[in-house]
């Protein structure tokens, strides 16, 4: 292993949420997270409802509608998962949470199960962005975009 891949290393890998598709965080029709308000990251198109833990870490914030979730990742990165948008009218309707504030999860662990057929039925938009809250602390914030995902697969890089 040569020092530059001991570099690159430092670095750290974000996974889906959810299967999906990802895409740029532009094309979420929300200023709050299309124009980078929150921070830096990508959004998940769901093709199913299982929300999973896209980093190990520690839930740090489980909004008691379950719509959204907050976590800080092993790696310091301070991470927000949000299901669909303006959900939280929805009153936790059709969202069931699993995890709790507090709770020390694995990359890939269950947080929570969303209804998205009974969101879309309600007229929401279940795009999910996936933002890094503290973006300003890393060089580069990469979004790997374009692609089906599996919840786990990569789709953000982060370099300190």
């Amino acid at each position: 292993m040569g020092l530059f891949d001991a570099f690159k290393k430092k670095g750290m890998e974000i996974g889906a949420p959810l299967k999906g598709r990802c895409v740029s965080i532009k094309e979420v029709s929300d200023p709050t997270f299309s124009e980078e308000i929150l921070g830096k990251g990508v959004a998940v198109i769901p093709e199913d409802g299982k929300v999973c833990a896209p980093a190990d870490g520690v839930i740090t914030t489980m909004f008691p509608t379950g719509h959204a979730v907050g976590m800080t990742a092993s790696g310091g990165a301070e991470l927000l998962v949000h299901v669909g948008l303006d959900t939280v009218a929805l009153k936790g309707d059709g969202f069931k949470i699993i995890a709790k504030e507090g709770q020390k999860v694995k990359k890939g662990d269950l947080l929570m199960e969303v209804d998205l057929e009974k969101v879309k039925a309600a007229g929401y938009d279940v795009i999910t962005p996936v933002i890094v809250c503290n973006s300003d602390e890393y060089s580069e914030i990469k979004g790997l975009t374009d692609k089906d995902v599996n919840a786990g697969d990569t789709v953000i890089e982060i370099q300190k």
